[in-house]
């Protein structure tokens, strides 16, 4: 350690506004020291066993245990599993089944033709349920009980939480939906912060994004079920189909919480909270399981030290309040970019586009059937959008996908707001149809753009010991604007029409300018370089203007966690 020292004093005391020792991860100098451990190309190849030797198949391998799956695989696995939490996120709570009962004629009976204003409120006061659970619940509770626990936990409550909005009728049907959604936002966001904690701590490091993306794919594959469900019950237009259809729709969402409450305990607990917690042998024993060797191994234990020594020095720095993330500025440097970015990412108007698709449909003088049909197309394609961005992010960096993003939805909401004008009371199909194609220019924007690149650029850009909370803070961003956007679409809508478009339109442009005028681009860049970049706000603008070449380090192994990500699709 004597020999280290020296460089960690010299960033401790920087004269360029460093962060000081006691608030960043100098773990990161030390797992430099240690490459010789962290590089060896065998740790985790696909085609070695836990003795060493050759096998078969990629994906799986005998032992004297039984089948046990190939190094990388069990990780995939269960990273797939986990994001089973986030396939019936969008089912219901973000979008979903909610964006298809709003046009179902037995939902607008029963709760007896609640008004734009009334609607409006009933999906922006979940967000209000996200808000409080990101900054008050959702970390505790996956630091205090795991990341397993708290996922199980986050999941039920969104079980009572549909439970509630289902059973909505009568004069206490509206409050029973904004019950219901208050308590399904709870849930939600505890889902969403320990699902990618979970994700990124059992993840090699050059594999973490691929992981990640999971959690993606599962909302945009929840959305598409959504919508197909929401069509199917379309054409059950008897009169119990009328009562029961919307009810149906919402109570399906049981089914993969059912799966996941099962099968979640089932899921090992990560190491690095097994550490925290000073369970050290079972953190050995479940690293070994998801690396696929022997609990003995040199690199298992190498890996179980580095995370002993980052837990150690993250609880030194810790000791300091949470607070300092407003009251240090290099720290608020990255913060108030993370919220900011969440905000602008909801205030594009996807929010809207989500919940009040059917309907926008249904204003061009589309059949509501047929609205719920393109609904699941245009869903579906999401999911290849959303695989797409992952390289995009990473061929073209965080920064100009964002901007790109931005610039492609002005371009579409442009249209959608100026034709209906131009042809008012859908007068000429032809500029109909020019706007249900500019819909899904818009959700391919999103999409392939703004949706994930907005969690990514979050994740990266915290300390390690301030990342959890940080990107907890952020999110509540993300709560308030979609607040605002779900609130201020129908009732635009109702009085200004297809003008709303203009201001979501103008948000958008605001964006692209605030994005590229003030985010550096942090693609491939080591946490060292973040302090670098976020202590000096005028560094960027002359250095990291383009993607620089990966860094040496980024096919070590991670150990550190990256906190809740998605609720974009």
């Amino acid at each position: 350690m004597s020999s280290r020292t020296p460089h960690l004093t010299r960033r401790a005391g920087d004269s360029h506004g460093q962060i000081p020792q006691t608030l960043c991860e100098s773990s990161h100098a030390e797992s430099h020291s240690n490459n010789k451990y962290r590089k060896r190309p065998t740790a985790f190849t696909p085609k070695q066993s836990r003795d060493g030797k050759p096998v078969s198949s990629f994906c799986s391998h005998s032992t004297k245990e039984g089948v046990n799956p190939a190094p990388g695989c069990e990780p995939l696995f269960w990273a797939c599993f986990s994001g089973m939490g986030f396939f019936r996120y969008n089912i219901d709570d973000a979008a979903g089944i909610m964006a298809t009962i709003y046009v179902h004629p037995g939902f607008v009976e029963s709760l007896h033709k609640p008004s734009k204003a009334m609607t409006g409120l009933i999906t922006s006061i979940y967000y209000l349920g996200t808000w409080l659970s990101y900054l008050f619940v959702s970390h505790p509770l996956a630091d205090r009980f795991g990341r397993r626990v708290a996922a199980a936990a986050g999941v039920f409550t969104t079980a009572i939480g549909a439970a509630i909005q289902t059973s909505a009728k009568g004069e206490h049907g509206i409050a029973s939906m904004i019950a219901g959604r208050i308590v399904c936002g709870i849930g939600l966001a505890i889902v969403s912060t320990s699902v990618p904690l979970y994700q990124s701590e059992i993840s090699p490091a050059k594999h973490r994004g691929r992981y990640v993306v999971v959690n993606h794919v599962g909302l945009v594959a929840g959305l598409a079920i959504a919508f197909w469900t929401g069509y199917g019950i379309s054409h059950w237009e008897t009169e119990r189909g009328n009562y029961y259809g919307w009810r149906v729709s919402m109570a399906m969402q049981f089914v993969p919480e059912t799966i996941f409450l099962l099968g979640v305990f089932f899921c090992p607990e990560t190491p690095r909270w097994l550490v925290e917690h000073g369970k050290g042998d079972a953190a050995k024993r479940s690293l070994a399981w998801l690396r696929a060797l022997s609990p003995t191994d040199q690199r298992v234990i190498v890996e179980i030290e580095e995370i002993e020594q980052d837990v150690r020095q993250r609880r030194t720095a810790t000791e300091q309040d949470w607070t300092v993330l407003f009251t240090h500025r290099p720290l608020f440097n990255r913060l108030w970019r993370a919220a900011l970015l969440q905000f602008m990412a909801q205030m594009c108007g996807n929010t809207s586009m989500k919940y009040y698709l059917p309907s926008i449909f249904m204003s061009l003088g589309i059949e509501r059937k047929l609205t719920l049909m393109i609904g699941g197309i245009e869903s579906t394609l999401k999911i290849g959008c959303t695989i797409i961005d992952t390289w995009l992010v990473d061929k073209f960096g965080r920064r100009l996908t964002l901007v790109v993003s931005c610039v492609v939805m002005s371009l579409a909401l442009l249209l959608n707001g100026a034709l209906p004008l131009a042809y008012p009371k859908n007068i000429n199909h032809a500029a109909d149809y020019v706007c249900v194609l500019f819909i899904f220019i818009y959700t391919f924007g999103y999409s392939m753009g703004f949706g994930p690149a907005a969690w990514v650029y979050g994740s990266e850009i915290f300390p390690t010991n301030f990342r959890a909370r940080g990107l907890n803070i952020a999110a509540s961003g993300s709560s308030i604007g979609s607040i605002i956007s779900s609130q201020t679409w129908p009732i635009g809508m109702s009085t200004i029409g297809s003008r709303t478009h203009f201001v979501f339109m103008s948000t958008n442009l605001a964006s692209a300018i605030i994005i590229w005028f003030l985010f550096p681009e942090t693609s491939k860049r080591s946490l060292e370089d973040m302090e670098v970049l976020f202590n000096n706000d005028t560094q960027y603008r002359s250095s990291l203007e383009s993607v620089p070449d990966e860094h040496p380090d980024h096919d070590a192994i991670d150990t550190t966690p990256t906190a809740n990500k998605p609720t974009a699709s």
